[in-house]
């Protein structure tokens, strides 16, 4: 992944050298397990526990072989001398690489479970700061009735505990090794190597593979990385929305010397919420290359691990810094409040129709004509707003003059309909079942 999008932790992770450091302690925990068996002799043990790689040599030797695994295990064994007939005994590249990818992704996952949990927390206490912030909903882009901001941003806490289920889910089946040989029958490698190997590593053990752990783990993973992603593009796109010139409700934040635009001086761009909706789409693309993964030839072949050498760090490399932005962009969230409410006041009542239609039914009347009764003044309203001659309570007003509403419903009773205060009478309901 590219610099702009990586943290220095997970570049860590991801990084050739400590790849590598994770081939020799698979391969040194293998040693250790043979030498517990009794097969590697004591004194040959204690040579092997200081073996290191020569990275250089490594490179001059995958120059010849084309081999990564095998340059590894050479520049390790020339140093070792008659000792590193012991190294990779029994095993084959993909134990190695398999294993040891293992625990790269078991480390990345800390570091996405830990920046998960600190957007959840940041979420829950905006969600909570504006509970009762009234704000105006939106069905196909269009007011519809009034809400609250907290009460939006409480499914937000929702959906990303969902995803912190979810990636706890596939962390568990991703993060298994396997130390069982040329096509997984153990025949050159007995379990109890595997099991010694993959509990020092603090790994599950896949209860069977073929030549390779099976990718359907690894694409449950990526596409769960790709869902919390397209969880973060939802609300990311939310703020863009909000952000809009013609709603002005809330802001990512904009530092003192930041500037929007190379041409227009006044631009305030949600540029950071853009660029997390940009990223999603890289992680699903992602994705589908991971269940492309899943299908291999027999008990393995190699199609899967170019593929892999991009996508899995990537991908943890970017829903990390993802995790990160949004969390910033939430931190620091400037809510206009004031807008909220000219705007959900913009329409002169319009937002209140179905509770007055609600109202008439009540009264007896039947369910088709009380619509008709209420759009038809809902339509004189728009009507105004095509000239902008919307002010105040119109549909009050519009509702007060038609005689066949008053029959049923007095102005004051219209008037009493259109008190904001009913539409937060359940909303304390969602923060309780979500233990907000």
């Amino acid at each position: 992944m590219i610099e702009r999008y990586s943290l220095p932790e997970m570049a860590g992770i991801w990084s050739a050298s400590h790849k590598t450091a994770m081939w020799l302690r698979v391969e040194l925990l293998v040693c250790e397990a043979w030498a517990r068996e009794g097969v590697i002799p004591e004194e040959a043990i204690a040579k092997i526990r200081q073996a290191r790689y020569n990275t250089e040599r490594m490179q001059e030797i995958e120059q010849e072989t084309h081999h990564d695994v095998i340059s590894f295990l050479r520049s390790i064994q020339e140093q070792l001398g008659p000792e590193g007939r012991f190294i990779h005994l029994g095993m084959t590249s993909s134990d190695v690489l398999d294993t040891a990818l293992a625990a790269q992704l078991k480390e990345a996952g800390v570091l996405l479970s830990t920046a998960l949990t600190a957007l959840i927390d940041t979420v829950a206490q905006a969600a909570v700061q504006y509970k009762y912030t009234l704000i105006v909903g939106r069905t196909h882009g269009i007011h519809a009735e009034p809400t609250t901001f907290g009460l939006k941003l409480a499914l937000w806490v929702d959906e990303l505990r969902r995803g912190q289920q979810r990636l706890a889910a596939a962390l568990e089946q991703v993060t298994v090794g396997k130390i069982s040989g040329a096509v997984g029958t153990h025949a050159t490698i007995p379990p109890q190597i595997e099991e010694f190997v993959c509990e020092e590593m603090g790994l599950g053990v896949a209860p069977v593979s073929s030549q390779i752990v099976q990718r359907d783990r690894h694409a449950h993973f990526i596409t769960t990385l790709a869902l919390l992603g397209s969880s973060l593009e939802k609300m990311a796109q939310e703020i863009r929305h909000l952000q809009r010139t013609e709603l002005s409700e809330a802001f990512e934040p904009f530092a003192a010397g930041q500037q929007g635009s190379s041409a227009m001086p006044h631009k305030r761009n949600p540029e950071l919420c853009e660029r997390i909706c940009g990223l999603a789409r890289v992680l699903r693309g992602f994705s589908v290359t991971a269940m492309e993964n899943v299908a291999l030839w027999h008990e393995r072949d190699i199609s899967h691990s170019s593929a892999e050498r991009i996508i899995l760090p990537d991908a943890c490399t970017l829903l990390h810094y993802m995790l990160h932005t949004f969390t910033t962009v939430v931190n620091g969230l400037e809510v206009d409040e004031q807008r909220m409410q000219a705007n959900l006041n913009m329409t002169g009542g319009l937002v209140f129709s179905q509770r007055i239609l609600l109202a008439l039914i009540d009264k007896g009347v039947g369910r088709q004509e009380a619509y008709r009764m209420v759009q038809r003044n809902a339509k004189k309203v728009w009507s105004m707003a095509s000239t902008g001659a919307i002010a105040g309570p119109a549909f009050l007003e519009t509702l007060s003059n038609d005689a066949q509403v008053t029959e049923y419903l007095s102005r004051k009773e219209l008037a009493e309909l259109t008190n904001t205060d009913y539409y937060l009478t359940y909303i304390d309901t969602a923060f309780k079942r979500l233990e907000l």
